[in-house]
């Protein structure tokens, strides 16, 4: 919500990612893509859920983020799934590559946005969570609901 506060509109977000993983540190990378490939991410047709990023010859590469095909362009249009660049600076692709590597962590992508003109990705260094730390965020998040409607139901009748 901050985000589009600051004139930056999102394109995408991927909802799975903070319920799947622990999130350590974000970043944001630039992402080479074709031309109907933004039309499409401006008409919000794009999707992150299972998408990854990983570090190949030096080189960030993103995959299976699909974004739709342009529905006005005629046979240039682009591969859906097709792996993409993601553009970051050497020293930071570098550090990145020694947490995948050595840490065990993940390079997951949170969400697309358009910031000045540019498409952008919000990349994550996560940790993947295992089925009882689910459990207990779920657990959690529904324990701050019921304080929150009791507090919400407490204050109605004052």
């Amino acid at each position: 919500m901050e985000k589009e506060k600051k004139g930056v509109k999102v394109l995408a977000k991927n909802r799975k990612a903070r319920h799947d993983y622990f999130i350590e540190e974000t970043y944001e990378a630039g992402i080479v893509l074709q031309g109907t490939e933004v039309k499409s991410l401006r008409a919000a047709k794009a999707n992150l859920k299972d998408s990854y990023a990983r570090v190949e010859n030096g080189e960030l590469m993103l995959y299976n983020m699909h974004i739709s095909p342009y529905d006005f362009a005629s046979r240039f249009n682009h591969d859906p799934l097709r792996k993409r660049k993601l553009l970051m600076h050497r020293r930071e692709i570098n550090k990145l590559t020694g947490y995948v590597q050595e840490k065990g962590y993940a390079l997951v992508p949170l969400s697309t946005y358009l910031k000045r003109g540019k498409v952008k990705i919000e990349l994550a260094l996560a940790r993947g969570k295992k089925n009882y730390d689910k459990r207990h965020t779920i657990a959690e998040k529904d324990a701050k609901r019921e304080i929150e409607r009791a507090f919400k139901d407490r204050q109605a009748y004052s």
